[in-house]
């Protein structure tokens, strides 16, 4: 069983970018940005022409700057990557290829396309999570991601405005940082923004959101459950890893025959 999903909206697109934050607003995010416990690292990539990147820094500026001082500064350490002015280094090894795209632990947790709308809820309680060092998965799930193989890419197809989105894009973020934080990095997590980046969603049929497409294969339209999409991960991960391995197996024939 999965959650409703939210149909794609055509109109007022710029409205649903807009930056608004009242004090009450501002005066939650600082409440809830108090649950931090450890310093983390945020990096927003952006190129000289790209329309929502400045947008996006404005953005990631204000919940760096709501979130707990520490030893002079934030616990969020917001660190824009600029294209134009620093190359492509740390592009590449963040795996980057679009802008804007906000990253977290080395490019495993990211955003590719503006974070905005609902969307901030879900980024809000990834950085928390990620501060606390608790993904808040069951034991079970964590064992299973600690032994995962092969490479997994989710893709979590959103707009600003669904409600299910944070939950399934939340969701993602915590598989791939738990696979981070046991060392074998094979899953990342990638929230994409479907007008930002309509390729994407063209290219799978997306209409409604949360669309959830692992490793380019379509798998669930609407939030699915923690064991729902963990299954799905596994079987992804064993099908690239089996591969690897057939892969291996006949290079080393074909190097014994010669």
């Amino acid at each position: 069983m999965q959650a409703e999903a939210t149909p794609i909206e055509t109109k007022g697109i710029e409205e649903m970018f807009r930056i608004s934050f009242s004090e009450q607003d501002l005066k939650d995010l600082r409440d809830t940005l108090k649950d931090m416990k450890n310093p983390v690292e945020v990096y927003t990539f952006i190129d000289g022409d790209c329309p929502y990147c400045e947008k996006t820094v404005e953005l990631m500026n204000i919940i760096a700057e709501a979130s707990p001082e520490i030893d002079g500064g934030r616990m969020i350490k917001h660190i824009v990557v600029d294209r134009s002015r620093d190359g492509d280094s740390l592009f590449q090894r963040f795996r980057v290829e679009r802008v804007p795209t906000v990253a977290m632990v080395e490019g495993y947790v990211r955003y590719t396309g503006m974070p905005a709308g609902e969307e901030v809820r879900g980024l809000v309680e990834t950085i928390i999570r990620i501060s606390q060092g608790e993904s808040d998965l069951s034991p079970s799930t964590v064992e299973k991601v600690a032994a995962l193989k092969g490479d997994v890419h989710i893709e979590v197809v959103v707009t600003p405005t669904c409600p299910y989105c944070p939950y399934a894009a939340l969701l993602a973020n915590m598989l791939a940082y738990e696979s981070f934080r046991n060392g074998n990095k094979v899953v990342l997590a990638d929230t994409v923004e479907a007008y930002e980046n309509p390729d994407i969603a063209d290219s799978y049929g997306v209409l409604s959101v949360p669309t959830i497409a692992i490793n380019g294969s379509v798998e669930f339209v609407g939030l699915p459950y923690e064991a729902q999409l963990l299954e799905k991960v596994v079987e992804h991960s064993e099908k690239v890893w089996r591969k690897k391995r057939k892969k291996e197996e006949l290079m080393k024939l074909l190097d014994e025959f010669e």
